[in-house]
């Protein structure tokens, strides 16, 4: 049996684990939210636990919370960032559409620890919470863990993405290929042309994301209740962001406008559909190379991505393109996550949006899942996959389309009609123009050469 203890908050007494560092309220939440195995991620727990920091150096700077217990409350959220409470923050992810419980979570677990490390009694409420709100703390939690993630997480991965692209691009100079349209043979591409296009989806999705960043990294801090500031002294919002930015290193500022903050969650909504543009190029890229690596007897074969596992329980020798699957699941995962907080987002009733803790946990889930897959299909699929320039060669010298490019020589309807006899007779393009047109065959192999096809002589 858990040993218990009696703790006590507005609403009477509450027994709370004896082990536990929360108290009354947490507890409360944890027996009336029990929903779901979801919780707030750790990204998100160690934001709050930066604003706590942050306000708690300017309460002190402003004379309205005495140094010891400021360094007191720096100290355990310093603890709890580092990820020495873990376990102390159990509250489901359905809970009140606020995040209220979170943030008193937060408040109780800094007063639990100080309690513990320096038998100092802080009040969750009175000095934890001095001169905030729950309504401005979570969404400021919200823009702080997803610029945060963005930053360090997510940038990063699409850079690596993007450098690894480019190489592979400048590797594959020289091999030409079939082009597809609609999934059927089309006039000839590089290689190198294809794969940079995907290296210019990769840095669109960077530049995309980096617009976003100068409104994500408007803080609603100081609004507290409804935005008004009520119960916040006058200076503290400009004095905590600097505070703010002191100990993260990112640019964040207050807003001018704090109602906009608290009340829509407009910033994070954009921020979901330029995650979601990302998941589409990644999914884009993934199937192309699934595509290009099938077969290898039966399908495209012209690339083999690198064998990482078996792929089959049953067929020995099999082997699958998993990364391009893990990947595209990713991006469905993440086109799903956007749909979900589009309807949070249209939930900002009055003056304060009520599902901020399902947006949170769906932008970081996002962020996290974008970054790792894009580094894995770097690394585990495109650095690795070599190119089956026979069976390429051998389908493009057959491709009827080449055709195309007498067009304005022989007119379309002829050209179709050499291209068709081509296919009939699976005899090369070259071979059957020869014979149905007047054009030398030495003129031909200049014309129909794939190379001067895709412009890049």
């Amino acid at each position: 049996m858990i040993r218990q203890r009696t703790e006590h908050d507005s609403m009477g007494e509450v027994q709370v684990p004896d082990h536990a560092l929360y108290g009354a309220q947490t507890q409360r939440a944890v027996d009336n939210f029990q929903i779901s195995d979801l919780r707030l991620p750790a990204s998100f727990i160690a934001a709050v636990a930066q604003i706590k920091a942050a306000a708690a150096l300017t309460n002190a700077e402003l004379e309205l919370l005495e140094p010891e217990v400021a360094e007191a409350i720096i100290a355990a959220c310093d603890q709890i960032i580092a990820g020495e409470a873990a376990d102390q923050f159990p509250v489901d992810l359905f809970q009140t559409g606020s995040g209220t419980s979170t943030n008193m979570n937060m408040n109780e677990v800094i007063s639990g620890l100080i309690w513990r490390d320096r038998q100092l009694r802080v009040h969750p409420n009175d000095q934890v919470n001095m001169s905030q709100s729950s309504n401005d703390v979570i969404p400021t939690a919200i823009h702080l863990s997803a610029l945060q993630a963005l930053e360090h997480t997510l940038l990063p991965a699409l850079n690596h993405l993007m450098e690894v692209l480019e190489l592979k691009s400048d590797s594959l100079s020289g091999i030409v290929k079939t082009g597809r349209t609609h999934l059927m043979d089309a006039v000839p591409i590089s290689l190198s042309q294809e794969v940079s296009a995907w290296a210019a989806q990769i840095h669109d999705c960077i530049q995309r994301l980096q617009q976003v960043k100068p409104r994500l990294s408007l803080l609603a801090q100081g609004g507290t209740a409804v935005g008004t500031g009520l119960n916040a002294p006058e200076g503290f919002p400009h004095l905590f962001a600097h505070h703010l930015r002191e100990r993260t290193g990112l640019k964040v500022q207050t807003a001018n406008n704090r109602f906009i903050l608290l009340s829509s969650q407009d910033t994070a909504l954009e921020l979901s559909g330029q995650l979601k543009v990302c998941a589409t190029a990644l999914m884009k890229i993934a199937n192309d190379l699934r595509w290009m690596n099938s077969g290898p007897l039966a399908g495209l074969g012209e690339i083999a991505l690198p064998a990482l596992q078996p792929g089959s329980s049953i067929m020995p020798g099999k082997v699958n393109p998993v990364i391009s699957e893990s990947v595209m699941m990713v991006a469905a995962q993440v086109m799903g996550n956007d749909t979900t907080v589009m309807i949070c987002a249209q939930h900002g009733n009055f003056q304060l949006n009520t599902m901020l803790p399902l947006i949170a946990y769906n932008l970081l889930q996002s962020e996290m899942l974008l970054a790792n897959s894009a580094v894995t299909l770097a690394d585990k699929a495109i650095a690795g996959f070599t190119v089956n320039q026979a069976r390429i060669e051998e389908v493009l010298a057959r491709n009827p389309i080449l055709v195309t490019a007498l067009n304005s020589l022989i007119g379309y309807e002829k050209a179709a009609a050499v291209a068709k006899s081509a296919y009939q007779q699976g005899r090369p393009i070259i071979d059957v123009a020869a014979e149905e047109t007047d054009i030398s065959r030495a003129r031909l192999q200049k014309l129909l050469d794939p190379m001067h096809l895709t412009g890049q002589e």
